[in-house]
């Protein structure tokens, strides 16, 4: 067979090379990232709340509307019942018998009730629109001062993301290049390791006897393995990947 149709096999020693290059390119971006702080959290919170605020004000407001046409609707009714009680009053002067007289006077009495409840809902309604106009207001307060802040938090990411978006666009391509020279069961390894530890090192190096990430002591003899550069060895107390310091410093 061709030796161009071959698989090329990588040594043990280039592959954990591989691993600790990739773990500096990552650091690198992590130290990116952080100097954007939290700042990409709060610019989503705010923005979360602000939609949240337009929804309730917009709602408030259909409301107000919803109240101020159900007191037209009242007033209208009771300009209906004062008609009525018009016209009953005026039957009454032509009644022939005292049947007639007192039927008419009920319907006068129920029209009268019928305005007293309407001038009820009336104010029930006006203080329901009052209530929610100051709502409105004071959302509308806060939402103004947040978009503020909104404003303001952008404009501090935005200056951030300007100043460093090249430096970690060329690092994530340098990423990418190197996660290509990785057997897909390290790079899963390394992922898995990197999303498990609190300073994401998934690729420590061995300092002073001890391991660069937990910092709990290395047996000599497991130092030796390390060293020899021939199989992938993790930390038995936190589970990064170990790699000798003449590794890192080639």
């Amino acid at each position: 067979m061709d030796d161009k149709n071959q698989k090329v096999d990588v040594p043990m020693e280039q592959k954990l090379k591989n691993l600790y290059d990739l773990q500096q390119i990552q650091t690198e971006i992590n130290k990116i990232k952080s100097l954007r702080g939290e700042l990409p959290l709060e610019v989503q919170d705010l923005e979360d709340e602000l939609a949240g605020l337009q929804t309730r004000i917009a709602n408030l407001k259909a409301e107000v509307k919803d109240n101020e046409q159900k007191i037209v609707n009242e007033k209208h009714k009771i300009v209906q019942c004062q008609e009525d009680i018009k016209k009953y009053q005026s039957q009454q002067d032509n009644v022939r018998n005292n049947r007639e007289y007192d039927s008419l006077s009920k319907e006068i009495e129920f029209q009268n009730l019928e305005i007293e409840l309407s001038e009820k809902h009336i104010r029930e309604y006006t203080a329901e629109v009052e209530h929610k106009k100051e709502i409105i207001e004071k959302s509308e307060t806060t939402y103004e001062e947040r978009n503020g802040d909104l404003t303001q938090k952008r404009s501090e990411l935005d200056s951030i993301v300007s100043e460093t978006q090249k430096k970690e666009d060329e690092l994530n391509a340098k990423k990418a290049e190197i996660e290509k020279l990785i057997d897909e069961r390290y790079l899963t390894a390394f992922n898995r390791i990197s999303g498990n530890v609190r300073n994401g090192l998934a690729v420590v190096t061995v300092q002073r006897d001890a391991c660069g990430g937990c910092f709990n002591k290395i047996p000599p003899q497991r130092q030796v393995d390390i060293r020899s550069r021939k199989r992938i060895i993790v930390c038995e107390y936190c589970g990064r990947i170990l790699v000798d310091s003449g590794l890192a410093e080639l």
